[in-house]
């Protein structure tokens, strides 16, 4: 990983979008702090537009799209959408209702094994607000023991379950989605860039192993420093900033900020 002074004035002026996660990447233990708050306004004004990749529901995604200066907020590790329409919030999905119900009652059942096979296994608290998949808390209310993770993620793809980990949940879905492809079907809906223009033209900014498939999916990735203790995470981001948290977002922002104040936007 290199240091934000790497990062180039070309590569950052051919910029399309920043895809940003959320926990723990732009929140600071789930708080929203100033310097980045600013720094998501600061972004927008220079007319680079951000949008959120998070692991967290689709019913924060409806909420967090309506809050911050962002262009949409791709929910549930790819799977869904919030969009920003003016002064109306929409959302996407990209599977069929059909399916996504089907997918439901078989995760709904998937759970309460897990839960009976690992009694420490602990469902979060915004299960209710999710759509495409399910969660455990794994490092958000209490931290989970990682052997407790690694039988449920075992347990798991026995049953034909996909698994990924975040700083806070471990997600259970039978989607095939990431945030790798969600930020290439959402890159299209909202840019019109296909996935190889993507790939080189929007950055992505994260901190944990649910993050791995985007920072080995696309060209300009970062890290906040807090990245260095990720677990699960076998791709690392290009650049790393000094601070943690919301600091590093805040830092990263700035980085690009000034390098194409620097050679001017394309």
């Amino acid at each position: 990983m290199r240091p934000l002074s790497a990062l180039g004035v070309v590569e950052a002026s051919r910029l399309a979008a920043l895809a940003t996660d959320l926990d723990d990447t732009v929140l600071d233990h789930g708080l929203l702090g100033v310097e980045a708050l600013e720094a998501l306004h600061a972004l927008r004004d220079a007319g680079l537009p951000v949008f959120v990749a998070t692991g967290r529901p689709l019913g924060w995604a409806e909420v967090v799209c309506r809050l911050l200066p962002v262009v949409a907020v791709l929910a549930e590790n790819g799977a869904c959408a919030a969009v920003r329409e003016g002064a109306r919030v929409t959302t996407r999905f990209r599977a069929d209702a059909s399916s996504r119900e089907a997918d439901g009652r078989r995760l709904d059942a998937l759970v309460e094994q897990l839960r009976h096979a690992v009694p420490s296994a602990r469902p979060t608290d915004d299960v209710g607000a999710r759509a495409t998949d399910r969660t455990f808390d794994v490092g958000e209310a209490w931290r989970a023991p990682d052997e407790d993770v690694a039988r449920m993620r075992e347990l798991a793809a026995a049953h034909e379950a996909r698994t990924s980990v975040s700083s806070v949940h471990l997600h259970v879905t039978f989607e095939a989605d990431d945030k790798a492809s969600g930020i290439a079907w959402l890159s299209r809906e909202l840019f019109g860039l296909d996935p190889t223009a993507a790939r080189a033209r929007v950055a992505f900014v994260g901190d944990s192993g649910n993050d791995a498939a985007a920072f080995a999916g696309y060209e300009t990735t970062f890290g906040v420093a807090n990245v260095r203790r990720a677990r699960g995470l076998h791709v690392p981001p290009r650049y790393v900033s000094d601070g943690e948290r919301g600091r590093g977002f805040a830092e990263i922002a700035r980085a690009i900020l000034a390098r194409r104040a620097d050679g001017g936007s394309p």
